[in-house]
């Protein structure tokens, strides 16, 4: 979280997003999360790479034949790419926001709308067309969340190792959401925004493990800002966690300005865009946020599934 210029620059050149935006996390407060945008989410450190940066195959992309073949088809091009994507954010988005759909789809709905989203990110020509191929009242959820993954892609910036992290499933998204709407009531900061924060800096919780600059936590607290906002609880909890973050807002000016209070959590116009584009599609749509707890973690474009280390990391 917030710490000394220097230390905030220096998170930055090392995040990684989920992240954890689209799939790229960024990291939180100074010397942030691990997580990034399609990182964290991996976080920026995160993922934004990390569990926010991230990139997939996109859907109807070239396939290999079966051996014995010897043969593999030739690539889609821009149209037939788009053409899909926008079937798949289409199907997905409608999905997750529909209250008959039953839980035990949404991981797969997540994780479709985390690498159709990734893939954009990584070819912003392909926008127009996919915009113009989702249903109108689609497009500007998918217009927010390309932006947001673009923003944390920027900040990415993952290094030639990988980081030496553990990735594990987040708490369930009900105990989340209740975390999230009970700091609201007590301290009167947006529950949107604080899962947004989640959702950028550790993909909700999924990466273990401090980031370049010692962030911690699935807020990602520096160890001095964590004395100051923890009240003296566990930095590991998410409960704990969520409160803290929202008494760093609340000191930074929120909710009146949150745009300030967000700058204060993360020193760059790039990550505030980000965690405000998720917050607002959340309040638009409380069901938006259970596609955003299935993102996983990208660093880089590499994904760290859960169960990493002893699950083998993989091109994403």
């Amino acid at each position: 979280m917030l710490g000394s210029p220097g230390a905030a620059r220096r998170a930055r050149r090392v995040a990684a997003v989920v992240l954890v935006a689209l799939g790229l996390p960024a990291c939180s407060g100074g010397g942030r999360s691990p997580a990034g945008p399609d990182s964290a989410a991996a976080p920026a450190t995160t993922a934004t790479q990390g569990a926010s940066a991230t990139a997939a195959t996109a859907p109807g992309s070239a396939t290999t034949a079966p051996p014995g073949q010897g043969a593999t088809t030739a690539p889609p091009g821009p149209a037939a790419t788009a053409a899909g994507l926008a079937a798949t954010l289409t199907r997905a988005e409608r999905a997750i926001r529909d209250p008959a759909t039953p839980d035990r789809e949404l991981p797969a709905l997540g994780h479709a709308q985390q690498r159709a989203y990734r893939a954009v990110v990584r070819d912003p020509a392909l926008l127009p067309t996919v915009l113009s191929l989702v249903p109108a009242t689609l497009r500007p959820v998918v217009r927010a969340n390309v932006a947001a993954g673009v923003d944390l892609r920027k900040l990415s910036r993952p290094g030639p190792r990988l980081p030496p992290w553990r990735i594990v499933a987040p708490r369930p998204a009900a105990e989340l959401l209740a975390a999230y709407h009970d700091a609201e009531a007590e301290l009167g900061v947006p529950w949107t925004y604080l899962a947004a924060i989640n959702v950028v800096e550790t993909r909700t919780g999924r990466i273990r493990g401090s980031s370049p600059a010692g962030a911690q936590g699935p807020m990602q607290f520096l160890p001095s800002t964590w004395r100051r906002y923890g009240a003296g609880g566990d930095v590991d909890s998410v409960h704990d966690a969520i409160l803290a973050a929202a008494r760093l807002l609340r000191a930074n000016g929120a909710p009146a300005d949150m745009a300030g209070a967000l700058y204060a959590y993360n020193h760059s116009p790039l990550y505030v865009r980000a965690v405000t584009a998720y917050a607002q599609q959340m309040r638009a749509d409380q069901r938006a946020f259970l596609g955003y707890h299935q993102w996983q973690v990208y660093y880089g474009d590499t994904l760290l599934p859960e169960g990493y280390p002893a699950r083998p990391a993989s091109r994403g």
